[in-house]
């Protein structure tokens, strides 16, 4: 059994990421801190300039355990509640996938033609396909303040989630949840139809990291037995609810940029601008309707 964990926030810290190092937690001292800021109410500041500030024992219990769960092999954001996404703080449910980083390449691709449609005609509607936390909706409608967002989701529980979040953010007046399996019950149209929708095939499941296998929603990672089912419904069905020159984003695997274009392709649309994340992959597609 562990020894007891120090009281001072300095020792405290050394000995939580002490514990995750021994536990093999890839980033230890990230980790710990932000187990122990969370649960002291404290900051890195102080941390650095008041390494003996005494925390509570209430505190000091919770994080005990949350560092059980940790070393047991939770990912950090689902024991907090929440992630950062775009600058935003979202809650997390079991429902919603995770947001990563990644997908905010999709934000940063569409952000300027949402821009651009919101000052030309006074708005830009947007319909966000498997909105899960609503990260995608809530960071555009954050930098674009005439825009609107509808979030789509087949799970009422990912819906309740996003919508709490549109509330926290002061987002909600702008934000609607939708409960529909993909467009079945989606009416009018939209300048920018998105989605990160499930792309792992099913029979690799199995082979994720831990952390995403056991602790994302399946229903938001299996993309059937190729991992491209849902682009296929999205490229099929889209057309009735897009705005003539609207575009069509999608985060796609890294391997998936031709299967993507070229299911796309036969539905119409001119072959995808392709944008890059963080780690030089490709990540997102845009889509708009082939000229006749």
């Amino acid at each position: 059994m562990a020894d007891p964990l120090p009281e001072a926030l300095g020792p405290l810290l050394r000995e939580a990421r002490a514990r995750l190092a021994a536990a093999m937690i890839d980033d230890p001292a990230l980790d710990a801190r932000l187990i122990v800021e969370h649960y002291s109410g404290t900051t890195r500041t102080q941390a650095i300039a008041e390494p003996g500030r005494k925390v509570d024992g209430g505190a000091i219990a919770e994080i005990e355990a949350a560092l059980k769960r940790r070393t047991g092999g939770e990912p950090v954001h689902r024991i907090l509640g929440y992630r950062e996404f775009y600058g935003l703080r979202l809650s997390l449910s079991s429902e919603t996938l995770e947001p990563r980083p990644d997908t905010e390449t999709l934000v940063e691709a569409v952000l300027p033609f949402v821009k651009a449609t919101a000052a030309r005609e006074g708005t830009c509607r947007i319909l966000d396909l498997g909105t899960g936390t609503g990260a995608i909706a809530l960071a555009l409608l954050s930098t674009v303040p005439a825009a609107t967002a509808i979030g789509v989701d087949i799970s009422a529980g990912a819906l309740a989630t996003a919508t709490r979040n549109a509330g926290q953010l002061g987002l909600g007046g702008r934000f609607t949840a939708l409960q529909s399996d993909w467009f079945e019950k989606v009416s009018g149209r939209y300048h920018v139809i998105a989605a990160n929708p499930p792309y792992i095939r099913s029979e690799d499941i199995g082979n994720l990291q831990n952390e995403v296998r056991d602790f994302d929603p399946r229903l938001a990672l299996d993309g059937g037995a190729d991992g491209l089912t849902p682009y296929r419904i999205i490229a099929a069905e889209a057309a009735r609810f897009l705005e003539a020159e609207g575009v069509i984003a999608v985060e796609i695997g890294h391997t998936q940029r031709n299967e993507v274009n070229d299911i796309f392709s036969v539905a119409g649309y001119a072959a995808g601008e392709v944008f890059g994340d963080l780690g030089g992959n490709d990540r997102v597609l845009v889509f708009q309707r082939g000229k006749p």
